[in-house]
């Protein structure tokens, strides 16, 4: 018999403004409790993680505002497409989340939602840091000036 060409589709559903808003620390991958019409819709892409943060409730970490859409084969068990969802990390991770979130101006800010190779969802988080305005232009003009020296490099050769 020959073997299927299973083929899994790459959804990586991105936070562009974390790296933008943020300093970004500390790297975490996290996976998700979900249930099956969530994680459906998730490998259908149809997820976002605008607006979306995590915290520390009782020694767990929940990600907070994570919209995943509803699945449209779903009946009447289809899932809150806002709902709270714990994170699984591992007791050691938490306890260091949990320091440097003590910490004032310093939070959990989730970048990317990702399906891995084992077809489970998982959530990159990183510890971070609120820039102000100016350390967003600053940001902004390092980027720019990267660009136009690669273009000058271009242009010599």
């Amino acid at each position: 018999m020959a073997k299927k060409d299973t083929k899994k589709a790459n959804i990586q559903i991105q936070n562009k403004r974390a790296g933008h808003d943020f300093a970004l620390f500390d790297h975490y991958m996290a996976g998700i409790v979900l249930t099956g019409t969530e994680i459906k819709s998730i490998r259908a892409g149809k997820a976002s993680l605008v607006d979306t943060y995590c915290f520390i409730h009782h020694g767990e970490v929940w990600v907070k505002n994570m919209y995943v859409a509803q699945y449209k084969e779903g009946s009447y068990n289809n899932h809150v497409e806002r709902r709270d969802r714990k994170l699984l990390l591992n007791r050691k991770e938490i306890r260091k989340l949990e320091s440097t979130v003590k910490a004032p101006g310093y939070s959990i800010v989730p970048t990317k939602l990702f399906i891995d190779e084992n077809g489970r969802a998982k959530l990159d988080i990183f510890t971070a840091r609120g820039k102000k305005e100016y350390d967003k232009r600053e940001t902004l003009k390092e980027k720019e000036d990267r660009r136009d020296m690669a273009r000058q490099f271009k242009k010599t050769y």
